[in-house]
């Protein structure tokens, strides 16, 4: 029997979605003069389309290629939404005119109730505050100094690799390693932390497992209409307790499944930051600790200790940084070197041409490259930034419109009717789709080429075109990490990251295809998984990356 109190939330939300029906009926749609794909269906719009786990990307391509830098798409309820990649138009949305674009609302809450008030959470002077004092941790001289534990970390996952192919090429789920990698170098350089020893035997922390499928849990059609549907004043009735009251109370398994994984992340948070606190307090030598005291959290909780009164932030805020981190450092990361690995298993020619690079850089330099070293060998490099450019962990973004506003284009796009638009005027509470994989496979930028993946094209001065469209990222002409005062504030340190497993691990093993065919799904981060892949209880496929590796050279 439904409980009085879930049939009032019924009647407040059936009320609310039958009053915004009948307000949509009568709305004028400020679009209607661009084309645009066809909605799946009135009530998912293309929503479902762009978020589909299988045809998501194919979906963003097709849009892409057919509509050119800016179409119209439906939102829920078939509201109309821009789907955009033009260079000026991301330019104001980004940065000239971040003051009025915003993370859409949805986006905000479902990070709340994930992270708590972390850097994914606050928007304004709140987002301003905390990146005032996250800054200084992610600076180029804190990851010089950050170097020695990236090794260390990867070290032990080039051992454990090796006992796994000393008899010869074997199958491994490079995935799942890159995925503990990732945990413990956050674990370790972020919070002092290990959450893995990296042992060939050794079982997977609850928390990565957990950060590694949440946005795929959180991205269910079921789970992403409720997000987008549910007016703001539900998620805010009665008190935290009362909220997970009814959480735990609804009949719901795909809630259930994303409340287990976010308590994981919260519990093993809250004893992250209170060992950093009590090792603090008692004056522990700080060299002693995991990551010789020069971990994110331990720099941060001094800094706020040191801060002023107005900048200082309260300890909850702190908390949130830890799942925030670790999520943004972990999944998106993680995926990107799978991507890589997957890549140069079908490319062995330019695998070879890493390994050679990376092999002669070790041996000039010693079994470490400095910071300086190992992020500008050149092959090195291109492979990274090439992937990136091509395959975007992430591909669309959401940004909301906060007050009418015109936004300009690069160039001019054709009306329905045939007319050149040079700029479109964006009501207020319009949400656009950013499309971060777009942007970076335009062919008015790239070339005709821009779709290929072709790390060579990073070895000569690029062309004019790429320098002159002003793509607004932070990251060499490319959106992947965004930009502006909302770009990834942890770039670098995924940059050092991946460059150091990349080199340490192609120094020593050759990988390359299994019979195995593998799909990228689209779960709002794109993550590997096979054809065959083992179902999970929940129903969804494993995640992996089965690969061949074997020793470079075998004794």
């Amino acid at each position: 029997m439904i409980s009085p109190v879930l049939q009032l939330f019924a009647v407040f939300l059936g009320t609310w979605i039958g009053w915004r029906l009948l307000r949509l009926a009568f709305a004028r749609d400020p679009f209607a003069h661009i084309d645009g794909p066809k909605s799946r269906s009135w009530i998912a719009g293309n929503m479902l389309d762009i978020f589909d786990k299988d045809k998501g990307w194919d979906f963003n391509v097709e849009t892409a290629k057919k509509y050119g830098r800016v179409s119209r798409i439906a939102g829920i309820f078939s509201v109309p939404r821009l789907y955009i990649f033009d260079p000026k138009a991301l330019h104001h949305i980004i940065v000239k005119d971040q003051n009025v674009w915003e993370e859409p609302p949805d986006f905000i809450r479902s990070n709340n109730w994930m992270f708590g008030l972390g850097l994914l959470s606050t928007l304004d002077d709140h987002h301003r505050k905390q990146r005032k004092l996250l800054n200084p941790v992610f600076s180029i001289a804190h990851m010089r100094e950050m170097t020695p534990t990236f090794y260390n970390v990867t070290h032990k996952l080039r051992r454990s690799l090796a006992k796994q192919v000393a008899n010869g090429s074997t199958e491994i789920d490079m995935l799942q390693w890159m995925t503990r990698t990732a945990l413990e170098l956050i674990g370790q350089s972020g919070f002092g932390y290990s959450f893995d020893s990296l042992e060939p035997d050794g079982v997977q922390h609850q928390f990565g497992i957990s950060v590694k499928n949440l946005f795929r849990g959180i991205n269910k059609p079921s789970l992403i209409m409720t997000r987008f549907t549910a007016p703001r004043w539900f998620f805010k009735i009665g008190t935290p307790r009362f909220r997970r009251w009814v959480v735990d109370t609804v009949p719901w398994k795909a809630v259930h499944e994303v409340r287990d994984m976010i308590d994981v992340m919260h519990n093993t948070s809250v004893d992250i930051f209170e060992a950093t606190k009590l090792s603090l307090a008692r004056g522990e030598d700080p060299s002693e600790r995991i990551g010789g005291g020069k971990d994110i959290m331990s720099i941060l909780i001094k800094a706020n200790m040191n801060a002023s009164e107005e900048d200082r932030l309260p300890d909850s805020e702190l908390l949130a940084q830890i799942s925030t981190l670790t999520f943004a450092a972990m999944d998106t990361t993680s995926n990107a070197l799978a991507r890589i690995f997957d890549l140069l298993s079908q490319n062995p020619d330019i695998q070879n041409k890493v390994r050679e690079e990376v092999t002669n850089a070790y041996e000039e330099h010693g079994e470490q490259l400095d910071y300086e070293t190992v992020t500008a060998l050149p092959w090195l490099d291109a492979v990274c930034r090439e992937t990136l450019r091509v395959y975007p962990p992430v591909p669309t973004l959401g940004r909301h419109a906060r007050k009418d506003i015109m936004l300009p284009l690069s160039e001019p796009i054709l009306s329905k009717e045939g007319k050149e638009i040079s700029e479109i005027f964006i009501p207020k509470d319009t949400e656009v789709v950013v499309s971060i994989l777009s942007c970076n496979r335009d062919p008015k930028i790239w070339g005709p080429d821009a779709a290929e993946w072709k790390p060579e094209r990073w070895l000569s001065p690029l062309p004019d075109a790429i320098a002159e469209a002003k793509v607004p990222g932070v990251y060499s002409h490319l959106m992947t990490f965004l930009g502006g005062g909302r770009a990834c504030i942890g770039f670098k340190f995924s940059q050092l990251e991946m460059k150091i497993v990349l080199s340490l691990l192609l120094q020593n093993f050759k990988f390359a295809p299994t019979d195995k065919k593998v799909v990228w799904q689209s779960n709002a981060i794109i993550q590997p998984t096979t054809e065959d892949a083992e179902v999970l209880p929940t129903g969804e496929k494993k995640l992996q990356l089965p690969l061949r590796v074997s020793l470079v050279h075998s004794k």
